[in-house]
């Protein structure tokens, strides 16, 4: 039978037979619209005929449904960002703002404090890195913004974010952390980058010694994983570097949870904050399917070859519990003719940045590491999530599988459930809210061949 192929201004596009049998789904309104036209086709109208008023149709009942439900698609130009940021995003292949950014923008536009609540992988960063960009635009100067982060990997990764989305307009940033030549930084520092971004404890040890800089003139502090800054004991750093700038600033925390130490923080730094909510206290996004399968403790490197074994067109994230746990998983694997890379905090943070480049890259397909990676890193092709060990905090297996269905995609999270580790994964299903499909190893077998 013929296929009618019917596109709309939204870009999506609807496969419809000669009896208008749905093959890709659409909206309520447009299902009305193209039972409305098969009366029309019975009628003896021409094919043609149908499909113009199908087309115009479905043009005009989309914005009508907008508009009566509220669900207009927001652009970051209807955020009120520079026309230069706009094409910016757009060259970095940002569409449509996330929720978190639809929710903060107005309001850091505004020049109100934030408090934002958002999963992993929401678009935390262009959530802060626009609004501050924007204003940066409008009165120029170095020393700008200051983004504090809990670990290395992630303050290069929101530095890289902000030099990205500012390349048209000359902005500068400079990363302050550890395992790097502070002379280097310093050097960095005296050329007055716009934006700086790092660890407390470097951050303090420059503001320290470094002969010349200052964040006196300091317009924003963003707070960014605030959970994980308050307990990687960086406590004591963010009341130094509190101390050493101004009260009059904005400040932006975000935080995956709230916790008590945030909320303390809250209140230390934060004048009268609009919170920005845009996911549940504790959940996983809905694209991401999640399984769990039992494996007696001794066999579990086998399962584990098995499933990367049968899924060896994915990438995948493997989470052990110890650093030896990586090296071992990896020296396995790899002898098993297996593109595996092992990633750990006992690494130098050369050896770290090297691993995560040959990930992104392509040139290993498989992850092995512990929790020190499963926070802010935003490896846009993770297809699978495994987690070889259960995590005994129910809270890191969220920001574990928040590593894969990011930003809308899909995504797979298999967990490796031993003997001794029931327990736990029954507290990680309560905190979530979700109870999740056991799959056998024999319809494991089934569903992959």
């Amino acid at each position: 039978s013929i296929i009618l192929i019917l596109s709309y201004r939204f870009g999506e596009i609807l496969l419809l037979n000669t009896n208008f049998n749905l093959i890709k789904r659409s909206k309520a309104r447009v299902l009305q619209t193209i039972l409305r036209c098969r009366v029309n086709l019975l009628s003896k109208k021409s094919s043609a005929q149908v499909v113009n008023q199908v087309i115009f149709h479905i043009s005009t009942c989309e914005s009508d449904s907008m508009a009566e439900d509220g669900e207009e698609v927001k652009t970051f130009k209807d955020l009120g960002l520079s026309e230069q940021l706009v094409e910016a995003c757009d060259s970095m292949g940002w569409k449509v703002p996330s929720k978190i950014q639809i929710e903060a923008i107005p309001h850091a536009l505004e020049g109100k404090d934030l408090i934002g609540l958002a999963q992993t992988g929401s678009g935390k960063t262009g959530a802060f890195a626009l609004p501050i960009l924007h204003a940066l635009l409008e009165a120029p100067q170095a020393f700008f913004a200051c983004v504090l982060s809990p670990t290395r990997e992630l303050a290069i990764q929101i530095a890289e974010q902000f030099e990205a989305l500012g390349s048209s307009i000359g902005v500068k940033s400079v990363v302050l952390v550890g395992g790097i030549d502070m002379m280097q930084q310093a050097i960095a520092l005296g050329k007055r980058p716009h934006i700086v971004v790092g660890t407390p404890g470097r951050l303090v040890d420059h503001l320290s010694n470094t002969k010349g800089f200052s964040l006196r003139t300091l317009k924003y502090l963003v707070l960014d994983e605030a959970d994980r800054l308050l307990n990687e004991d960086f406590e004591k750093s963010i009341d130094d570097i509190l101390k050493a700038i101004p009260r009059e600033r904005k400040t932006y925390l975000f935080s995956a949870t709230m916790t008590k130490k945030v909320r303390k923080l809250q209140r230390a730094c934060l004048r009268n904050p609009v919170k920005i909510e845009a996911a549940s206290k504790y959940s996983t996004v809905d694209t991401l399917k999640q399984q769990y399968r039992f494996v007696p403790a001794k066999y579990k490197d086998c399962y584990l070859v098995f499933i990367l074994t049968e899924m060896s067109g994915s990438t995948s994230m493997v989470f052990t519990r110890t650093c030896e746990a990586t090296r071992l998983l990896a020296l396995i694997l790899r002898n098993l003719g297996l593109r595996a890379i092992p990633i750990s905090g006992q690494m130098s943070q050369t050896k770290r940045l090297g691993a995560l480049n040959k990930f992104k890259a392509g040139e290993c397909s498989i992850l092995i590491c512990t929790d020190v990676a499963s926070r802010g890193l935003d490896i846009p092709s993770v297809d699978m999530v495994i987690n070889y060990d259960i995590p005994t905090n129910s809270k890191d297996y969220i920001h574990r599988v928040g590593r894969t269905a990011r930003a809308g995609r899909s995504g797979l999270a298999i967990s490796l459930v031993n003997q001794y580790e029931l327990e736990w994964y029954l507290q990680i299903e309560k905190l979530i809210g979700k109870h999740h499909p056991h799959i056998s190893y024999e319809a494991w077998l089934m569903n992959s061949t």
